[in-house]
């Protein structure tokens, strides 16, 4: 059993057997499913399940994602895999792929990006609010396969003091070289946090996937 196994689930919405799109959604370092749950009423329409899984001690991974990998493990692939296991969960109940949404905020963002860079295929979207891929170094070459036009949402501000906006950069590339349809805002002068234009973009998509 991996660290973050047995840690609690938040749910909203319907049943997923009943659902017509899902979204799964990883909190930041600290916080808690119920705190990124708050953000999932506020985004998901009725017909759509939302599942959030907490971290054991409320950390995905110990160190900096800028830190080499082997820093963050076996946190980091313990992480990935509670993600694996939530896209499971929603196939089981009916839900394809492509009608699923994989979002967080800061270490949450952080982890969507690179479990669908690690895991290319087509998904119904990424929501990556102040995060981007983990590790020192990213080379488009270490990431292999397609994304398949899967948007990619990515918002950080241009002074977030954990999230280098070089880094932000860097990663909607990598997205794009696996050929997601990448829409990057970067937001001038604000603090870790999510704005109203995100939201409003978050909102949008999701109706779209029901209404699909």
């Amino acid at each position: 059993m991996g660290k973050h196994d047995s840690g609690p689930i938040e749910s909203h919405g319907p049943a997923l057997s009943g659902a017509k799109c899902g979204l799964i959604l990883l909190h930041g370092r600290g916080a808690g499913a119920a705190d990124i749950m708050a953000l999932g009423r506020r985004i998901a329409p009725e017909l759509c399940g939302v599942l959030a899984p907490e971290a054991s001690g409320n950390t995905w991974y110990p160190v900096s994602f800028l830190m080499p990998r082997e820093q963050n493990e076996p946190d980091l692939s313990d992480a990935l895999a509670r993600i694996a296991s939530l896209f499971t969960t929603m196939a089981d109940a009916g839900i394809p792929r492509e009608k699923i949404v994989l979002g967080g905020f800061s270490q949450g963002a952080c982890l969507s990006l690179e479990y669908v860079a690690r895991n290319p295929g087509r998904y119904g979207g990424v929501f990556a609010l102040s995060g981007g891929l983990i590790g020192p170094h990213i080379d488009a070459h270490d990431y292999n396969g397609l994304l398949e036009r899967t948007p990619v949402f990515i918002g950080c501000s241009d002074i977030d003091p954990y999230i280098p906006v070089e880094r932000v950069r860097e990663s909607a590339a990598v997205m794009e070289h696996l050929g997601a349809e990448v829409d990057l805002r970067i937001y001038p002068g604000i603090a870790h946090t999510v704005v109203e234009d995100e939201l409003e973009y978050m909102v949008g998509h999701l109706a779209g996937l029901v209404t699909d």
